[in-house]
């Protein structure tokens, strides 16, 4: 008989951290962490966070520990075994082909004569991932494109992504290889480890989870994801012709709300039908 598997892929904040607005069921944490220490269960977290901040959260939040960890915005892929984390070697190759051979040091030697960014502090970056503050004053749609020029005159294919630190009151900008994001990284890790689209399921909230969304990959919606986000998510699937992978979570089921963990749950035994005596022994 063969044996049952699924290669779980989750983000984290607002997926399985419950720091959104939304209240969470008190029992779906707990559930969610007793369905993944199933032995058939892989569990993948699919985060922006860096590897010290996804620690943190599992330690916090009180989370499984994962298998495996697609981190800081898709740049890196661990493997964790016994507690230890070593970057998969392959993607590292994998994503570097888009800066055409160039290291860290080399995408930052293109953009260092542009004066409005200023270099984040190291632990902010990766060998794949090159980060900038910019002032909220600055022009930063002129100082993006300045900056994709550079980039493509220098034949290197790149993802410049432009966020704001709510807190600290600054532009966040991200220079990253192009093919280094959370479809591409799950669709590259379900290959390396030889899952089918049957046996691999992705959770996700925002609008960063979109591409994985409304792909072919079977993806849950938590309930406590924005209607917005809801009905651009089914509109996108509906026009990709991949409706039919896309699960909004509802309330109610398992008898609890639909939201960050529980909506989790239900969205397995949505996809994972070979699974429900395991979702009801939890």
């Amino acid at each position: 008989m063969k044996q049952r598997r699924l290669l779980l892929c989750t983000d984290m904040d607002r997926t399985v951290i419950p720091n959104g607005t939304q209240s969470e069921h008190p029992d779906a944490r707990l559930r969610f962490r007793q369905f993944c220490q199933h032995p058939g269960v892989a569990l993948v977290y699919v985060t922006g966070r860096d590897k010290k901040l996804v620690q943190q959260a599992i330690k916090n939040y009180h989370l499984p520990l994962a298998n495996y960890a697609i981190t800081d915005v898709g740049t890196k892929i661990y493997v964790i075994e016994h507690g230890s984390w070593v970057a998969l070697d392959a993607w590292e190759f994998e994503i570097g082909k888009s800066w055409n051979g160039k290291n860290h040091y080399q995408i930052k030697q293109i953009l260092s004569h542009i004066p409005e960014l200023l270099l984040q502090e190291s632990t902010k970056q990766n060998t794949h991932k090159v980060s900038y503050y910019l002032p909220l004053y600055s022009d930063k749609e002129g100082v993006i494109q300045q900056m994709r020029t550079c980039l493509k005159d220098s034949g290197v294919e790149a993802s410049v992504i432009w966020s704001i630190d709510e807190l600290k009151k600054i532009g966040l900008i991200d220079v990253l290889p192009q093919n280094a994001n959370k479809l591409h990284a799950i669709e590259f890790l379900q290959h390396y480890l030889g899952y089918t689209l049957e046996e691999t399921v992705f959770a996700g909230d925002s609008g960063n989870d979109l591409p994985v969304l409304v792909s072919p990959i079977q993806s849950i919606l938590v309930d406590n994801a924005t209607a917005e986000i809801k009905a651009t998510a089914q509109q996108l699937a509906r026009e990709n012709g991949h409706e039919q992978a896309l699960y909004i979570a509802k309330p109610n089921a398992f008898n609890m709300n639909a939201n960050y963990s529980a909506g989790v749950l239900e969205g397995i035994w949505h996809f994972a039908p070979q699974f429900h005596d395991v979702l009801r022994s939890d």
